[in-house]
């Protein structure tokens, strides 16, 4: 009940259809514009909620170093992409110091892009009580952070950042954070799509007494991951890979064709966009019974030769700039990051940014897109000419 009236309360009807809420937002894009010629910005870790310092502290203990420090360890391989995922020497206080607005505020200020990291809990009670709060009441610790555990004995999936440690949220479910984005979305319906990035949890990092193991994300799981997204968007708002690919035969046939949505047909919708930190061996079971995601209902992070490949995931624009901007012009949609663990707002330089809006990427991921940060400085990215989307430089050749 009180969700419907909260719906009744934002929706357009009740607006009497002429509220500037109301209004088609970024008017002067051209209708039959395919929407992979959009460029938005978006934030990283949209939902998240700082973590009580304690716990970082322990943890940067255990890690006897810098994040610098961690990828030495590692064989070379492994090393290099490291290093260039994580570009920046920086310890993990400063790695986690943003502090993202509650989701329907990002919308307000012109994100339309937002990332959910998703954990499985088939059961409901999984991720209750972390191991982290017990560990620190278990030495005396008082006057912890505030943890919701609303909701957390039911089935479903659970939003947070890393299990045990980095687990406060703004939304502790996914069901919460995306009726946040239903509400404003229905108040605001001729609103460009929204890209929403799931970063599919399937690896836990026991570093407490009684560390919370973490349920597999297999078949099971990512069939109730798309029940979740229909329970709360129905089909007709979902861009999804069937829509793209039409009638031909694999998804990144339709892709190389440029055979996306219009702006004019894509306005009040959102686009799933799933990601794990381990790649396609963390997505295979969403592939499987499903090839070129056939009725899926959300796109998978991909390699360009992939039958599958529609959407790419880039961190350092720097590093990968050319081949950012000729993916984009081939036909796939990229995100790419504008700041990486923090580093850039704390000396102040959009290098970095400016980077990765030139590359064309549809969608640039920020921590700071708005004023003010934990380290004092000026530094802020906001999407060039302040609006809420515009055409990518890769399709005005500028």
């Amino acid at each position: 009940m009180r969700n419907r009236l909260l719906h009744s309360a934002l929706s357009c009807a009740a607006l009497l259809l002429a509220s500037a809420a109301c209004a088609q937002e970024a008017a002067t894009l051209p209708p039959d514009l395919p929407i992979n010629e959009l460029q938005v910005l978006g934030t990283h870790n949209s939902y998240a909620l700082p973590a009580d310092p304690r716990l970082i502290a322990y943890a940067e203990k255990l890690m006897n170093g810098s994040m610098g420090d961690m990828g030495k360890r590692l064989p070379p391989a492994a090393r290099a992409l490291f290093q260039e995922e994580h570009p920046n020497d920086v310890t993990l206080t400063e790695a986690l110091n943003y502090r993202p607005l509650p989701l329907p505020q990002q919308l307000a200020h012109g994100l339309r892009s937002l990332e959910i990291d998703v954990n499985p809990d088939p059961e409901g009670g999984h991720f209750r009580d972390p191991a982290g709060y017990r560990y620190l009441r278990a030495q005396g610790a008082t006057n912890l952070l505030p943890f919701d555990s609303t909701d957390m004995d039911r089935p479903g999936f659970k939003v947070m950042h890393v299990a045990d440690l980095d687990f406060r949220s703004h939304c502790n479910t996914l069901v919460k954070c995306l009726t946040q984005v239903k509400i404003w979305s229905d108040a605001h319906p001729k609103h460009v799509p929204l890209f929403l990035l799931i970063e599919a949890k399937s690896q836990a990092i026991p570093m407490f007494p009684g560390a919370t193991t973490q349920p597999p994300f297999d078949a099971a799981a990512f069939d109730a991951l798309d029940r979740e997204f229909l329970s709360v968007f129905p089909r007709d708002r979902i861009i999804t890979p069937d829509d793209v690919r039409g009638t031909y035969p694999t998804l990144r046939d339709a892709v190389l064709a440029h055979h996306w949505p219009k702006l004019s047909d894509a306005r009040g919708k959102v686009m799933f966009l799933i990601l794990t930190a381990h790649g396609k061996s963390g997505t295979e079971a969403y592939i499987t019974g499903h090839p070129s995601l056939r009725g899926r209902m959300a796109f998978l992070r991909s390699d360009p030769g992939d039958e599958y490949g529609a959407f790419l995931l880039v961190d350092n624009a720097i590093v990968r700039k050319d081949e950012i901007a000729a993916n984009v012009k081939a036909g796939y949609l990229v995100r790419v990051r504008s700041d990486i663990e923090t580093y850039e707002a704390k000396v102040n330089d959009l290098t970095r940014a400016t980077t990765a809006f030139a590359t064309g990427a549809q969608i640039v991921s920020t921590d700071f897109p708005v004023p003010g940060n934990g380290y004092g400085t000026s530094y802020v990215v906001r999407l060039p000419g302040d609006g809420v989307a515009r055409v990518s430089p890769a399709f005005t050749g500028h």
